[in-house]
């Protein structure tokens, strides 16, 4: 296993599309157990492969306080959403941020898991919020978009000063 270097807002990479993951194999596998160990290390509670600069539809996750329950979910999808929660989001993309979102307070997740079988079941409270904000890294967006301009452009210019800074 390995620590991967992750991505830092405004970096563009964040934003290019990924594709699906067409074979579950020991190199999707590989690339799973490097995502939990750099999500882990950061410390965090989700990371997106576009964020370790691959741009495939896959997600880590692991909510538990002693790091003993990670998931991984392969091309995931949203069937359904219900409800709508305010909840404080950060992400290792954005390092020390944390802002207001509101999400979908439930959600109807489908997604195949580290061995390729279909999982489909239903999150709430952390674990919703988690996947939405995950998925929508395989979607290009991030936390910060849901912010005002204003919002955005003062976080832009914070990470940008701290790049320089550790360059």
């Amino acid at each position: 296993m390995a620590i991967m270097p992750i991505l830092h807002f405004p970096d563009p990479r964040l934003r290019e599309p990924t594709t699906e993951i067409t074979e579950v194999d020991d190199k999707v596998r590989a690339l799973i157990d490097d995502m939990l160990e750099t999500m882990y290390d950061a410390p965090g509670i989700g990371l997106a492969a576009p964020q370790v600069n691959v741009h495939k539809k896959l997600i880590v996750i692991d909510i538990s306080d002693d790091k003993t329950a990670p998931m991984s979910l392969i091309n995931p999808q949203i069937v359904t959403a219900e409800g709508l929660e305010l909840m404080e989001e950060g992400c290792l993309s954005v390092p020390g941020i944390y802002e207001q979102v509101e999400r979908a307070e439930r959600v109807q997740v489908r997604a195949l898991d580290r061995n390729g079988s279909m999982l489909e079941f239903e999150a709430d409270g952390l674990l919703a919020v988690c996947i939405q904000h995950e998925i929508d890294h395989l979607d290009g967006k991030l936390f910060v978009d849901y912010l005002s301009v204003l919002k955005q452009k003062r976080i832009r210019k914070k990470m940008e000063k701290q790049r320089r800074q550790t360059m």
